[in-house]
C-alpha cells in the first residue's frame, strides 16, 4: 500500500465519503448510500466548498479514498478571541482500520488547525463509540466538557 495523499475533498468524492459515513450500525441508519446520492449531500457538499472555515478533507490511497474528516475553524470570544478547530465525521474505511491512517489524518488536521491560528481543537463522538473514544483519548483529546444535543 503507497502512503495516503490527505487532501481536499472533491464532489466526484461523494459517493465514497457518504459509503464510509453509512458504513456503521450508526450510520446504516441515518445514511442512503444509494446512487445517485440524495441531492441533500450535493447540497451539504457545495455549502461546505463555499464557506472558508470549513475544510472536507479525505485521504487516499492507490487513487481510493479511504478516510474522510470534517475539520470546522470557529471564531470565539473566549480565551482571549481564540479560534478552534472542530473536528466531525471522521470515517477510516473498514479494511483501513488499525494502520495508522486515522492517526495521519489527526496530524494532518492538527497542523491545519496550527496554520489557521487555532488554539484548541474539539471534537464530539457517539457514546456508542468506545473504540473512537479511545483512539481519541491515545490522541490526547481530554474528556473535559459536556456534550449534549437536541434534534430539530
Amino acid at each position: 500500500m503507497n502512503r495516503p495523499v490527505i487532501r481536499r475533498a472533491r464532489a466526484a468524492d461523494l459517493p465514497a465519503i457518504v459509503a464510509m459515513l453509512a458504513d456503521d450500525a450508526l450510520g446504516q441508519a441515518r445514511e442512503d448510500a444509494r446512487v445517485p446520492l440524495d441531492r441533500r449531500y450535493v447540497e451539504a457538499f457545495d455549502a461546505i466548498e463555499c464557506d472558508p472555515n470549513q475544510l472536507l478533507v479525505v485521504a487516499e490511497t492507490d487513487g481510493a479514498v479511504v478516510g474522510c474528516l470534517q475539520l470546522s475553524f470557529i471564531p470565539g470570544l473566549s480565551r482571549l478571541g481564540m479560534w478552534r478547530g472542530q473536528i466531525e465525521s471522521v470515517r477510516i474505511a473498514a479494511e483501513q482500520r488499525g494502520g495508522g491512517l486515522g492517526r495521519a489524518m489527526f496530524e494532518w488536521a492538527f497542523a491545519a488547525c496550527r496554520a489557521r491560528g487555532c488554539g484548541l481543537v474539539q471534537l464530539t463522538t457517539d457514546k456508542t463509540r468506545p473504540d473512537a473514544l479511545g483512539f481519541y483519548t491515545a490522541l490526547g483529546f481530554v474528556a473535559s466538557h459536556e456534550g449534549l444535543k437536541l434534534a430539530l
